[in-house]
């Protein structure tokens, strides 16, 4: 991006505002495509018109940051893009869609539970819940002194996914369950607390889609980079950074 920059001081030329002409073919890349750049009163400012988002699938036993204690298994196993965040977290022991971005703006978008972007989950659960038995998520069930909002939830045959390394736990003669499970919030651990709340623990959890992206076929430990369209914003892009990649161990 240094090299943006150099490439608009060469333009700044009116006072008036003026887009930016990229005219180095080195630069025709999807790189310097994403941005719009104008001149006004010997500013710059920018536009951003799309943002990289990244499409991982987090295996099990693997933390949601780039750093850890010797022997954790970290995003940095997987992801080799530099100057990426996650949007949001997942959990040590749950599997599937983890966001990154290295657009401050979507990260903000992404994560914050203010702006209720709906995550769906895969949940496969000790026991035969009936339809019944999920109600009291579908209005709302008290959980360590915090009362959820009303979930989507459904009874659904076992989603076609990958075996799981070590594999759950099992009972004999005790059957399993999965459920497909959407929220707009995001409490500590709330998914296995809302399941257990009604008697049925979790014994795995995937996550499966948030907003409109989704798991697709992406393996555990693959990724897949898409441009999607940025957040309208009025300052400058640059001055808007992504929070830092988390350095403290979290399992």
């Amino acid at each position: 991006m240094n090299e943006v920059r150099d490439i608009i001081r060469e333009n700044k030329k009116s006072c008036m505002p003026n887009r930016l002409n990229f005219k180095h073919n080195k630069y025709e890349n999807a790189c310097i495509s994403r941005y719009n750049a104008y001149t006004f009163q010997n500013c710059v400012l920018f536009e951003q018109i799309m943002s990289r988002l990244v499409l991982f699938n987090k295996p099990f036993n693997t933390l949601c940051q780039f750093t850890g204690e010797p022997g954790d298994s970290t995003l940095a196993d997987y992801v080799d893009i530099p100057k990426i965040y996650p949007a949001g977290r997942l959990d040590k022991d749950s599997e599937g869609l983890l966001l990154l971005t290295d657009d401050g703006r979507l990260q903000h978008q992404i994560a914050n539970p203010k702006k209720k972007m709906a995550k769906t989950y895969w949940v496969q659960v000790e026991g035969s819940p009936s339809d019944d038995d999920l109600e009291p998520l579908r209005q709302g069930i008290e959980i360590q002194k915090y009362r959820t909002k009303p979930a989507k939830v459904r009874l659904i045959e076992a989603p076609n996914v990958w075996p799981r390394n070590p594999p759950i736990r099992e009972r004999k003669n005790v059957a399993d369950t999965w459920l497909e499970l959407t929220l707009k919030e995001g409490k500590n651990r709330q998914v296995r607390r809302m399941t257990a709340a009604i008697g049925f623990p979790t014994l795995r959890l995937i996550r499966a889609q948030i907003g409109p992206w989704s798991l697709e076929r992406l393996a555990p430990g693959d990724y897949k980079v898409i441009d999607v369209d940025a957040p309208k914003a009025s300052t400058s892009q640059f001055s808007h950074k992504p929070s830092k990649r988390f350095s403290k161990s979290r399992k």
